[in-house]
């Protein structure tokens, strides 16, 4: 059985370019359930585990984020009740998961006319949100289908080639910088509003900025992401700006100076080929953050709310 709904046409002139809409098989599917969810958050590390308080605005400051001083698991047994904004960051990380994610890529890929196994990197993401939460205003460094499990959700996408909305230097990758992004009431004027009911998917590729924000009744949706090549490269060469950046040293984006280019993929890989193998254990990745981009870089993990006038 298949498990993507997918228009050949629009999937060969969209896929990859820009979003569009398409639909899914897995309503119902175990695997989406609460307390499977539980059991899947209870089995990954607390740093792979993202949460806080749902009722914020699209704007919302990094620092003002509330936070939520509940377990993981707790957050998900009460999120019909409580107003909270989850993601599980690692969900690939469980093989039944990561077959449903292998299985939807190639799929994908096969409906556009692409080899089916021209993905890297796979990841998913699973969102566990309250009745009228938010997402604020971001953009991910990977290809994207969001899938919509249970409730409804709208995301509003914006142009990725407007710079008038998001700079090159806000999508530098850094571990000591929010995910969320600057935005301005005047953005709404050119947003492109995503109506996903259960069944529902949004292709979303690379850096496309958007917010999100759930209807009348939780939430349950998957961003299923991998990479391409190309979104390699220039996620290494984003990255090693952002970190040059942290240290004072603002960089041209990718393509200005492509022998330059080139050398910061040599040393982004020369440079992870040290420390990954020192990232296995989560208080190890807690330290390398710390060490190398501050402690904003574990900003997630905090988790009791702010009092007031801090």
């Amino acid at each position: 059985m298949t498990i993507v709904n997918i228009d050949a046409a629009t999937a060969k002139a969209n896929f990859l370019k820009k979003p569009f809409m398409l639909g899914h098989n897995l309503v119902g599917h175990p695997l989406f359930t609460l307390p499977r969810l539980v059991q899947l958050a209870k089995s990954l590390p607390r740093d792979q585990i993202e949460y806080a308080s749902g009722k914020v605005a699209v704007d919302v400051k990094p620092q003002d984020v509330p936070r939520i001083d509940k377990s993981p698991e707790e957050v998900i047994r009460s999120i019909e009740t409580q107003n909270a904004w989850m993601v599980i960051k690692r969900a690939d990380k469980d093989p039944e998961y990561r077959a449903v994610l292998e299985a939807f890529v190639r799929e994908a890929n096969l409906a556009a006319g692409r080899d089916e196994n021209e993905y890297s990197d796979i990841e998913g993401f699973i969102f566990v949100s309250s009745a009228n939460a938010t997402t604020p205003f971001h953009i991910d460094a990977e290809e994207n289908i969001l899938i919509q499990l249970h409730g409804d959700k709208f995301v509003r996408t914006f142009d990725n080639d407007d710079r008038s909305l998001v700079t090159e230097e806000t999508m530098e990758i850094s571990p000591s910088t929010h995910r969320n992004k600057p935005y301005a009431d005047w953005y709404e004027l050119r947003a492109t509003t995503h109506h996903l009911k259960p069944g529902d998917a949004l292709h979303m590729p690379y850096m496309i900025p958007h917010w999100v924000s759930t209807g009348q009744s939780y939430s349950i949706s998957m961003a299923m992401t991998w990479k391409t090549p190309e979104v390699l490269r220039l996620n290494k060469i984003r990255w090693m700006n952002g970190t040059l950046r942290r240290y004072g040293l603002p960089q041209r984006p990718p393509g200005a100076v492509p022998a330059l280019d080139a050398a910061k993929v040599v040393a982004h890989d020369a440079l992870r080929a040290v420390v990954d193998p020192l990232r296995k254990s989560e208080t190890m990745r807690r330290m390398l953050r710390r060490a190398l981009f501050g402690k904003n870089a574990n900003y997630y993990l905090e988790t009791k709310p702010k009092q007031a006038g801090m």
